[in-house]
């Protein structure tokens, strides 16, 4: 808790003086001034992240200085403490772009967390502004977005393996970019110009595969009115995708199988062998070894397909390129659409930061275009994503209220992170007492003050 530079501005020493020790206790670096004009001359030698003013000060109120520092200073945020909690009071507030309207006697939970709040969404624009210029800059390889450990670790092995011919497994969720790495592998093997030939094993009868993948002759079966290469043959040298390979029948992968061991085909209803030069990449969601195991696939297929394996992290285990992502879709969606590329506003980033996207970066991207396409201005906000997301915002709005007029005493406060924390783990109360930092006998008593008829167990 805490860490930054407040300005606290008050007439009242006595007052600002107790509040300048509670914020410091805190763990914040705060400074005190007594008028607007002096808060003006301090933001003019010293840095700040946060400007916390009394309403009734005179010749400049605490809401006219809020008012002034909004157009000096737009991305330094504001709250305001006032003994008035009239709604004339919190409006003047809003319009002079006041981040929290705190009413006294001040209630120092809230009046920390909303510090908090507001100096997180200042670190998130900061944030969304390094993004949109790291977006611009070229990536080793442009299709595959990403800083992270997981994603890097991806791009090192696409290159250490790229001008090999061994067969290469990619692994992860549905909705990772898994053909992206496939195709990240022909290309970066100076393969670009040659045939990309991919098939989903899952999307075609298991009566067909045979035919698309070897080919076959004309006469072979009813509908084989010519000869047909296959795509293993016509690759001509290029790469075969075999996407989704662990939904390939056990007499397909018996077939598969000899082909890869011999680098011939036999096209359906031939009698001769044909050779090929393609490499063979094949990927999958499931987990193959369980498979193996479980007998629902060929172990020496399995061997034989798996010589290389690259393992595609899914979104959450990659947190720190959602942001990244989601401004290279919005720059993609923009040229492809001739749309000028809306911003992506604060509270929608934390949003997209906090859900945990089971669909992965499939499912940011269909956000993105979503958001988009209902954004009319220049920002993309809360209302553009889609109502699984919004739900987030709703189920746990800002802890200082949906009105700024709105205070929760501290045993609301309490009860609200205690459901939030038990939300966020599972239920597991085990887990939930360490991450609040009591035993479990405390929280199985806040437990039954939230609910008295919940089990004590």
């Amino acid at each position: 808790m805490g860490g930054g530079r407040i300005l606290i501005v008050d007439d009242d020493v006595s007052c600002a003086g107790e509040l300048r020790g509670a914020l410091a206790r805190r763990g914040y670096v705060v400074g005190v001034v007594a008028s607007g004009a002096d808060a003006l001359a301090w933001l003019h030698e010293h840095p700040a992240e946060l400007v916390l003013a009394h309403a009734r000060m005179a010749p400049m109120s605490g809401v006219e200085l809020c008012a002034e520092l909004h157009v000096q200073r737009p991305g330094l945020p504001t709250i305001v403490v006032t003994g008035d909690s009239s709604l004339e009071g919190a409006v003047a507030a809003i319009r002079a772009g006041v981040f929290d309207y705190i009413a006294k006697p001040i209630d120092l939970v809230a009046l920390t967390i909303a510090i908090e709040r507001a100096i997180g969404q200042v670190t998130l624009r900061r944030e969304l502004a390094r993004v949109r210029e790291q977006a611009a800059v070229k990536r080793p390889i442009a299709s595959l977005v990403g800083t992270s450990a997981g994603i890097r670790g991806v791009v090192e092995l696409i290159h250490k393996v790229a001008d090999s011919d061994a067969t290469v497994l990619i692994v992860g969720e549905s909705g990772t970019g898994k053909e992206l790495v496939a195709r990240a592998l022909h290309d970066s093997a100076g393969r670009r110009a040659l045939p990309f030939a991919a098939i989903n094993c899952g999307a075609v009868p298991a009566h067909l595969l045979e035919s698309e993948l070897f080919g076959h002759v004309k006469g072979a079966f009813t509908d084989a009115q010519r000869t047909r290469p296959g795509l293993i043959a016509g690759a001509s040298g290029g790469t075969v995708f075999l996407d989704e390979i662990g939904e390939m029948s056990l007499e397909m992968q018996v077939k598969l199988l000899r082909v890869l061991q011999e680098r011939r085909v036999r096209p359906v209803g031939s009698d001769e062998e044909v050779p090929f030069a393609a490499r063979v990449i094949a990927a999958t969601n499931r987990d193959l070894e369980s498979a193996v195991a479980a007998h629902r696939f060929r172990e020496d297929l399995y061997y034989r397909i798996n010589v290389v394996q690259i393992r595609v992290p899914p979104l959450r285990a990659r947190a720190s390129d959602i942001l990244l992502l989601a401004q290279h879709f919005i720059d993609k969606i923009a040229a492809r659409s001739g749309k000028p590329a809306a911003a992506l506003g604060a509270e929608a980033a934390r949003l997209l930061l906090e859900y945990t996207w089971p669909g992965n970066v499939r499912e940011l991207e269909n956000c993105i275009e979503r958001a988009m396409a209902l954004c009319s201005g220049d920002e993309i906000e809360i209302a553009h994503l889609p109502d699984r997301i919004k739900q987030l915002h709703e189920t746990h709005p800002p802890v200082t209220g949906a009105s700024p007029l709105e205070l929760l005493s501290l045993a609301e406060l309490e009860h609200r992170h205690v459901r939030r924390v038990l939300e966020a783990v599972g239920g597991n109360k085990t887990m939930a007492a360490t991450i609040l930092g009591i035993d479990r006998r405390s929280l199985y008593r806040r437990l039954a003050e939230l609910d008295p008829a919940s089990p004590q167990s």
